[in-house]
């Protein structure tokens, strides 16, 4: 019996959430492509990371301007998976040049209301293309509304 198979054997006793390939043609998902853009498991939404490619290609962009093409994409993945912009709780901000976190900092605040996803922002050497300064991970939930949060204050 191969790994996998013991594994997918071990994996029957288990209740399996389903899975869905989420896809739009809003986001393009290229047939040849080694990974999935979106991918739903029960009630939670999980995002390969974003960038503003084609868009970036087509036009000089800037953070600012990336970002919100990005966050745009989030929001079509997030909408053909069934959920909606306030579901989305975590962002994963990758930039080339963290001076320019104020710039995603200013398309997040355009883009969401308050209370905004919980957020990790880092600077790398590098993204798939030259001209992309920003990419990012995002993961949402079918069972939740940001907008409906209580606010919760330690004593």
């Amino acid at each position: 019996m191969t790994p996998y198979a013991s594994a997918n054997a071990a994996a029957k006793s288990v209740v399996m959430q389903k899975v869905q390939h989420v896809q739009t043609d809003k986001v393009a998902e290229l047939a040849t492509a080694t990974w999935s853009n979106c991918l739903r498991i029960g009630n939670e939404i999980s995002m390969s990371g974003m960038t503003a490619h084609p868009a970036s290609r087509q036009a000089q962009l800037d953070t600012y301007q990336q970002t919100l093409v990005v966050l745009g994409k989030v929001r079509d993945l997030v909408l053909a998976a069934g959920g909606s912009v306030g579901g989305i709780y975590k962002l994963v901000i990758y930039v080339r040049d963290i001076n320019d976190k104020d710039e995603v900092g200013r398309a997040r605040r355009d883009f969401f209301q308050a209370p905004y996803p919980c957020s990790t922002l880092v600077e790398v050497s590098a993204l798939v293309f030259p001209e992309l300064t920003v990419e990012i991970d995002a993961f949402a939930r079918l069972d939740i509304d940001l907008q409906q949060a209580d606010v919760m204050v330690a004593a």
